[in-house]
């Protein structure tokens, strides 16, 4: 291939994908174009990409009209325990399902596997009155029972550790160290791609998490960020676009920090955790 068929290649590699981000990007510019709009302006046609006045209002009255702060804080909250409970559990048992020997450990890890096919709404019901009948109702430790452990995340860095060259663990038995010893000093520095990509996953669920958090709490200091947006919603009053543009876009700026900071590891674990298998 000469310099100008690879010269044609990427120009067309680089139009398509810079065509698609713009797609992707229109409704985040919609989104924060709207948080500065008045209501008559949101709802006039032809619609304005610019405001023709800008209002900053949206964003103090979204502040005032629902405690966006005891929000933002519950699920920080509840985000963090997710996120640390899932590497914890997840890490031990990747390991015990790639690295330890035990009789019917194939078997078992087919069987946790399965239950990814079944769909959430079938447990939802008999998780809240597990979760009632406990006295968890409007609790941080209701929110995030369901979210403590991910099979997906022991599936992942199942795949990532089983890559992982065997001669270090035999190393690390020849100098005694134990199973315990060796998941942490030796397994896991080597994993952190993956360890990134899955407190990526696990932020994202629990922090977009609406349903779950939506029925088990009935107390509005126990909302979370995504189920505060419903107050800017009113079906007799009409909805408060303005504000709820403003809310959704400071509730959208912890997930883009999250990810510039794991986006390296984020995409080197994406690239290696499928071909470690």
């Amino acid at each position: 291939m000469g310099y100008k068929s690879r010269l044609v290649k990427k120009i067309l590699i680089h139009s398509t994908l810079f065509t698609l981000s713009i797609l992707i990007a229109i409704p985040f510019i919609w989104m924060i174009s709207t948080s500065f709009k008045n209501i008559e302006e949101v709802l006039s046609l032809p619609p304005t990409w610019i405001p023709k006045r800008w209002v900053f209002r949206n964003y103090l009255d979204a502040v005032r009209f629902v405690p966006l702060g005891r929000f933002f804080l519950n699920s920080v909250v509840v985000s963090s325990i997710t996120v640390i409970s899932q590497l914890t559990v997840c890490s031990m048992s990747a390991y015990a399902f790639s690295i330890l020997k035990f009789k019917g450990r194939d078997i078992l890890f087919f069987i946790l596997l399965s239950t990814m096919a079944i769909p959430g709404e079938i447990t939802l019901i008999p998780t809240f009155l597990l979760i009632r009948n406990i006295g968890w109702m409007n609790t941080y430790q209701g929110i995030v029972a369901p979210s403590l452990v991910s099979v997906f995340g022991i599936f992942l860095l199942r795949q990532f550790f089983m890559g992982i060259p065997k001669e270090l663990e035999e190393a690390g038995r020849i100098d005694g160290i134990t199973d315990f010893g060796l998941l942490i000093k030796i397994i896991l520095p080597l994993s952190k791609p993956a360890l990134a990509t899955l407190s990526l996953f696990a932020f994202l669920d629990s922090w977009n998490s609406y349903m779950w958090p939506l029925i088990v709490t009935n107390r509005i200091e126990m909302r979370l960020v995504q189920v505060g947006l419903r107050y800017f919603i009113n079906d007799e009053l009409g909805n408060n676009w303005g504000g709820l543009m403003a809310i959704s876009t400071l509730i959208i700026i912890p997930t883009l920090i999250v990810f510039l900071l794991s986006q390296r590891y984020f995409i080197e674990g994406i690239k290696t955790s499928g071909i470690r298998g």
